[in-house]
């Protein structure tokens, strides 16, 4: 029997159980710091931080786990080794790697995570989720890929943690190995929170206060993973435009889409394709200014913002040419794909296998573009549908893999049941109760741009509708879980939107103080030359920023949160 056959879906222990079964190495930093050990004794306060950081390497008892250490003084980097702007205070970067061991395709394997600690902690504790393969560690200097607004947390007190998921560099080909595939569906993300929260008992002599956890793409799904699995880990977890059915709806979209546009892209001098000119930069900006001429005055002004997102009923048959294809319409073969693709893919029997996409003007944006089309000027596509999506398809998402798969070539009757397997471990949107997540008091925050071309926000919506069904209806859920939707914004950040937003702080404010977020400050960046130096209201789902009818567009008091 082939080892791909093993792959079952784990359904997680009890929280009390999970805890029992922690190793006695991880659970004793826990009991020193209960006690009056570790860090937090008198002798362990004598250290200089420096001193604290290197002894972590041989005090922490981690079980199979290798640890460095490195302290950064006060006032020598800035988040991300910027060049300018405030100075980090003193902080130990501690790189860890758990359980290393050699696969079965003969390649050294571990989780690596990047833990920093900063002297000045505030008692809290944030996770920042990876994305696309992982197989790197994100900056913990740095703030959550969904949360751009944020001052960097670390400079702020927070301890940050973040893990290559269980292999080293971006590609997909660790997708040979079982226990590889599982440490990316979730081992590896329990294996790391269990191990940085360990460390911190050590290091401080008691365990955080509040546990936080953010991320967006694969580290949005990674959010909702830990809110089934492990409910009892993070207070509050924000999952931006989650990757909830990545390996069973969202792929298969992705196929789908590359072959409706390259079905009607033109030909090279050998006849093959070339994907990024099925249409020209100027097409999508005639489907953008259409889009907006149909929808965007919903909300109450015309200011370039779809925000009333259901009335928006967008037919892209208005551009179609009544002759040749000009520069003011679109032919009827690109008319023709775009209603294909924002209808979603479907099975011979006409059943939708995955979310269609809402009209949004963001679609004219690059990042809309980097993912759809790509810009080679050659038959060799450099859309992120073909260089990520293939990638994980062929090596990840297909039981066993399938290496030698031709994209176009993808069967929608048969070949989504070959990703089935690995749906039942690594997909996160079934569960749509969070039972134990709610009942420890768990906070949840979905984000999602509408103009995403690879996780549908509808999808999204779709996701917290089951939801608030199960929960009692909208009021009663968003006691827990809320849905921001930012019109214009691509995959977790860009486009012709108000990107710029502190969810991490939304996130404190409604554990700490129990201040539920009924919106979200949010701007468009300077250099946003859409609209530079806009602000606007985030409003939870289903309601929307609608213009009170006088003052400044530019600005977000202008704006109301409402519900049609």
């Amino acid at each position: 029997m082939s080892f791909f056959h093993t792959l079952q879906p784990a359904s997680p222990p009890a929280a009390g159980l999970r805890r029992k079964l922690l190793p006695a190495a991880l659970t004793m930093p826990l009991l020193m710091a209960a006690c009056g050990g570790g860090n937090g004794d008198a002798s362990a306060q004598q250290l200089t931080p420096a001193a604290a950081c290197a002894e972590l390497s041989t005090k922490a008892g981690l079980a199979a786990t290798t640890l460095t250490t490195t302290y950064v003084a006060a006032d020598t980097k800035r988040p991300g080794g910027a060049a300018t702007g405030a100075f980090l205070s003193g902080h130990c970067v501690v790189t860890g790697a758990i359980n290393p061991r050699v696969g079965v395709d003969g390649k050294n394997y571990a989780i690596g995570f990047q833990l920093s600690l900063p002297d000045n902690w505030n008692g809290r504790f944030l996770f920042i989720g990876g994305g696309g393969n992982d197989g790197i560690l994100r900056d913990t200097s740095l703030s959550s890929s969904i949360s751009g607004g944020t001052p960097s947390p670390l400079g702020q007190g927070f301890a940050v943690v973040s893990t290559d998921a269980g292999h080293t560099g971006t590609t997909a080909s660790f997708g040979a190995d079982p226990q590889a595939r599982i440490d990316h569906a979730y081992n590896s993300y329990d294996k790391t929170a269990v191990a940085a929260k360990s460390l911190i008992a050590t290091r401080y002599g008691r365990k955080p206060d509040h546990s936080y956890f953010s991320g967006c793409s694969g580290g949005g799904r990674q959010g909702m993973m830990f809110s089934q699995r492990f409910p009892d880990y993070f207070d509050a977890i924000t999952a931006g435009a989650p990757a909830m059915r990545v390996s069973s709806g969202a792929t298969v979209a992705a196929m789908w889409n590359t072959i409706q546009f390259d079905a009607i892209a033109p030909q090279d001098a050998s006849g093959k394709r070339i994907l990024s000119q099925a249409f020209s930069n100027a097409d999508l900006n005639l489907v953008a200014d259409a889009v907006k001429a149909s929808c965007d005055a919903a909300d109450g002004v015309a200011d370039g913002l779809v925000n009333n997102v259901k009335a928006c009923k967008f037919d892209p048959a208005v551009l179609q040419c009544n002759g040749a294809k000009g520069a003011s319409c679109l032919s009827s073969a690109q008319v023709g794909a775009l209603k294909s693709v924002f209808s979603g893919p479907r099975n011979s029997a006409g059943k939708a296998l995955y979310a269609g996409q809402p009209w949004d003007p963001g679609l004219a944006a690059p990042g809309w573009r980097t993912w759809t089309l790509g810009s080679s000027t050659t038959a060799t596509p450099d859309a992120r549908y073909i260089t990520l999506m293939v990638d994980a398809l062929v090596n990840e998402f297909f039981t066993p893999p399938d290496l030698s798969f031709n994209p176009l070539a993808f069967n929608f009757d048969t070949d989504p049941a070959r990703m089935e397997a690995y749906s039942a471990i690594y997909d996160t949107y079934r569960d749509d109760k969070l039972t134990a997540f709610k009942q420890r008091g768990g906070k949840m925050l979905f984000i999602h741009g509408m103009s995403d071309p690879i996780f549908s926000a509808l999808d999204t919506m779709d996701y917290y509708e089951r939801l608030a069904a199960n929960n009692g209806g909208m009021a009663a859920t968003q006691s827990f879980a809320r849905t921001f939707l930012v019109p214009g914004m691509n995959h977790c950040s860009g486009g012709p939107a108000t990107d710029n937003f502190d969810s991490i702080q939304a996130m404190v404010d409604w554990v700490e103080k129990g201040v539920a977020p009924d919106t979200i400050a949010a701007k468009a960046l300077p250099a946003n030359t859409f609209m530079p130096n806009r602000t606007r209201p985030l409003c939870p789902y289903p309601q929307f920023a609608k213009y009170k009818g006088a003052g400044n567009v530019e600005d977000a008091s202008s704006f109301v949160c409402v519900a049609e």
